[in-house]
């Protein structure tokens, strides 16, 4: 089979799985940024800032002492914008599927997802500076350049891409977002979140939207191969170091403290507003997302 028929056969298979995708996006937790007045009457949700003034239900209001506003079915638009993080340690793969390339994949699905939906779609991408951003738009063109712009990122795209210096410009990517985003909208950032210093932004981010922290992990960050004594190196530090992977104790620490700094991570996400999600490397991106918005519904 050559390229071109291989790579017609992937955007098939992504446009189905997209389809799908799309469905959960709809269904999923987050139909309380659709906007536009259905006809069928749902409930009501505390309101939150931006909200139209004139959905607010007054009866409950006054019942609860605090403004509640009325959530309808059929709500039709969803603004959806990606941060995609393509820092140097984003590059690492164990297993021959970087963190980038998962990220990159769940980039492509919402971005057709969203134009399954007729939702706008925006991304910010950011590595040691910012990489691109496009505000939010509808239409398959704009579709279309924000597919392109990810594949030209892929390691097996058109282009190949080289993140400039160490380093993460996690914050000043999400204040971009921030300027660039003009209502309530699902927020997606894809990092492995291994900085630090953008958790105040990232909870001016949740006050105005529904945000999204999904950290992309390796199988190296829970398991160590027994391997005897190997030199490691910190990607985006420079540091190298030798580490003796045979021994079970120190086995037994590096999963204590990849546990620790995740569960630490998931708590700080929460207590900012965000909704953390776990992704790996060693699965399909499209059946982690779905699953994601799967079990989301109704809740």
């Amino acid at each position: 089979m050559d390229d071109k028929s291989s790579l017609s056969k992937k955007a098939s298979l992504l446009k189905l799985n997209a389809l799908s995708l799309a469905d959960g996006m709809r269904s999923g937790a987050f139909r309380s940024l659709y906007r536009g007045q259905g006809l069928d009457f749902d409930g009501v949700r505390e309101y939150l800032r931006g909200d139209d003034v004139r959905a607010i239900d007054w009866n409950v209001t006054a019942r609860m002492g605090k403004p509640f506003v009325k959530v309808f079915e059929e709500e039709r638009e969803l603004d959806v914008f990606i941060v995609l993080d393509t820092s140097l340690s984003m590059r690492f793969s164990s297993k021959g599927h970087s963190r980038m390339n998962l990220a990159l994949d769940c980039a492509k699905l919402l971005t057709l997802a969203s134009l399954r939906n007729a939702s706008p779609v925006g991304a910010v991408v950011f590595d040691s500076q910012i990489v691109f951003s496009l505000a939010p738009e509808q239409g398959k063109d704009h579709a279309m350049l924000l597919l392109s712009k990810f594949e030209s990122l892929s390691a097996d795209g058109s282009r190949q891409y080289k993140a400039s210096s160490p380093g993460s410009y996690m914050e000043n990517a999400i204040n971009g977002a921030m300027k660039l985003l003009k209502k309530r909208t699902l927020v997606m950032i894809f990092s492995d979140f291994r900085m630090q210093g953008y958790f105040r932004s990232f909870g001016q981010l949740c006050q105005k939207n529904d945000v999204v922290a999904a950290r992309i992990c390796d199988p190296l960050d829970q398991a160590l191969p027994s391997a005897g004594t190997l030199l490691f190196s910190d990607m985006e530090g420079c540091r190298r170091s030798y580490l003796p992977t045979s021994s079970r104790s120190f086995k037994s620490a590096w999963l204590a403290d990849r546990q620790q700094s995740l569960a630490l991570w998931k708590r700080e996400c929460l207590s900012r507003g965000g909704v953390p999600l776990v992704m790996s490397t060693d699965k399909d991106s499209f059946s982690q997302l779905q699953a994601f918005f799967s079990a989301r519904k109704g809740t």
